[in-house]
């Protein structure tokens, strides 16, 4: 038999929640609710204990707004935590500082202090991110940035997002980018491969400070420039109409002398013709632009032998449809041709994973490949399940077990270095401190964006964690108690 104290401890929720109701009501003896669940009378009582609680807390009377809450202990170390967080967490400028605190707390404070308070923070801040083990970064995005026509040299960790690099320069030459690697590869910055966009200057720095590390091309920038000469030639077709309308009343209004007549009949033919051809190269462009965003740059795609032929005959095919009228072609053309090693690259690290998935699960690389190729397809379409059935018929009970893993391989596969400007974005709405910090300002953002904890992110895995966390895998202290702060918290 099952003692009370076992049953008592399998009871669900519900169970003891009509238990404290029962006892609540009194319509039934103690002992009867008991032995009725089987229990003893002393966990009956519990659960009626329970039940009068929340029907107290239930009915209690609202505290005023007046009431007290609770008793903050305000010393100058807390009102220090304070300018900080309203600097950094709330973008207030140092005048907006001074007067919260004139407003709010009756408290009289200069300019210089808050300024003074910030500045041996940056301190500190710029030593603990020279301390930081950076050995654990895989994969550098690496990028320049401008602030008021001054360059600022990122590096972001794309696992993490942790920034390891975070420096305003005068300028942003071989030497410039190969000094500062330098200085984080002493810290252990060794990553298998970094991403970067075309930049002369931030490759030769890093083939001279890292020459055994490859350093991929950035595929957001070529595609964001591809958009561009698309959406131009589909704006000068759409402007065509108009302009050969235009042409009309032109003719309409000049004189009808048959050789003027001839002449502007002939300008009107020509212009007729050449709308025609334009309309027939933006179709042209377009069709191989879409080859080359969804086939040739796709994550999950052919093998890099197969996308470096399309690569190819893209860039044979765009040759023949330059025109002088539409330099941004040959612009394009061009950038493709000088990048298609290193824009091609993440195909070679996607190939080899696969290949590894294929050895550990004992299967042909061309199964696993499929799998790769299903990611293409819209879940939403029958295409997508119909294939997504004949491969689960063909691999059986490898096939979830290789989905992920295909999943986890195509997600752990960066190809742009466009994090960077996503950082720069938060950047700029800190501009008031390089005007008042100078340059010292990055090393104190640079500390505070590692540090903090990501309220919400499109990755799960990320929200409640800092980039350090993520990146070391090891829980910290708070950012303020990592400057020397003890944080106030609640009895």
């Amino acid at each position: 038999m099952h003692s009370a104290l076992s049953i008592a401890a399998s009871l669900s929720p519900d169970i003891r929640q009509d238990i404290g109701i029962q006892v609540l009501a009194r319509t039934e003896p103690i002992s009867h609710i008991a032995s009725m669940h089987q229990v003893s009378r002393k966990f009956v009582y519990q659960q009626g204990d329970k039940a009068q609680q929340a029907l107290d807390e239930t009915f209690a009377p609202s505290k005023g707004d007046d009431d007290v809450l609770f008793h903050l202990p305000v010393t100058k170390n807390w009102l220090f935590q304070l300018i900080l967080g309203l600097v950094l967490i709330c973008h207030s400028s140092y005048r907006g500082v001074v007067e919260l605190l004139r407003d709010l707390f009756d408290t009289s404070i200069s300019i210089g202090t808050v300024h003074n308070r910030l500045q041996e923070t940056a301190e500190q801040a710029a030593e603990i991110n020279q301390s930081q083990d950076l050995a654990g970064i895989t994969v550098g995005l690496q990028d320049e940035i401008f602030q008021s026509d001054k360059p600022v040299l990122v590096g972001v960790d794309a696992a993490s997002t942790y920034c390891y690099l975070l420096k305003c320069v005068d300028h942003r030459d071989e030497d410039t980018w190969g000094y500062h690697l330098l200085d984080v590869m002493s810290q252990g910055f060794n990553p298998d491969y970094t991403i970067a966009d075309g930049g002369s200057g931030l490759r030769a720095g890093q083939k001279a400070a890292m020459p055994e590390v490859p350093c991929h091309g950035d595929v957001f920038h070529i595609q964001q420039q591809s958009e561009q000469v698309v959406n131009g030639l589909i704006r000068r077709v759409q402007g065509g109409p108009a302009r050969l309308l235009k042409q009309a009343q032109q003719m309409s209004k000049a004189s009808l002398k048959e050789i003027v007549a001839q002449q502007l009949l002939s300008q009107q033919l020509l212009a007729e013709q050449h709308e025609q051809a334009l309309i027939c190269l933006a179709q042209d462009v377009k069709t191989l632009l879409g080859w080359f965003s969804h086939d040739v740059m796709a994550l999950a795609g052919p093998p890099l032998a197969v996308r470096q032929e399309l690569f190819d005959f893209i860039v044979s095919e765009l040759r023949q449809r330059e025109d002088e009228r539409y330099p941004a072609i040959r612009k394009l053309r061009k950038a493709l041709r000088n990048q298609r090693e290193q824009l091609l690259a993440f195909a070679g690290v996607i190939d080899q994973k696969l290949a590894d998935i294929a050895a550990a699960f004992e299967l042909p690389l061309q199964a696993v490949r499929e799998v790769c190729l299903l990611h293409r397809k819209h879940k939403t379409s029958n295409a997508y399940w119909e294939r997504w059935n004949q491969l689960h018929s063909q691999l059986s009970d490898k096939f979830y077990e290789v989905m992920k893993a295909v999943e986890k391989a195509l997600e752990e596969t960066p190809r742009a270095s466009s994090m960077v400007e996503n950082l720069n974005s938060r950047l700029r709405n800190y501009f008031f401190l390089r005007r008042s910090l100078g340059d010292d300002y990055l090393s104190l953002l640079q500390f505070f964006l590692n540090h903090r904890q990501f309220i919400r992110s499109m990755k799960p895995e990320r929200v409640g964690k800092s980039p350090k966390q993520l990146l070391t895998g090891k829980a910290h202290p708070h950012w303020l108690e990592l400057l020397g702060f003890k944080r106030f918290q609640r009895a």
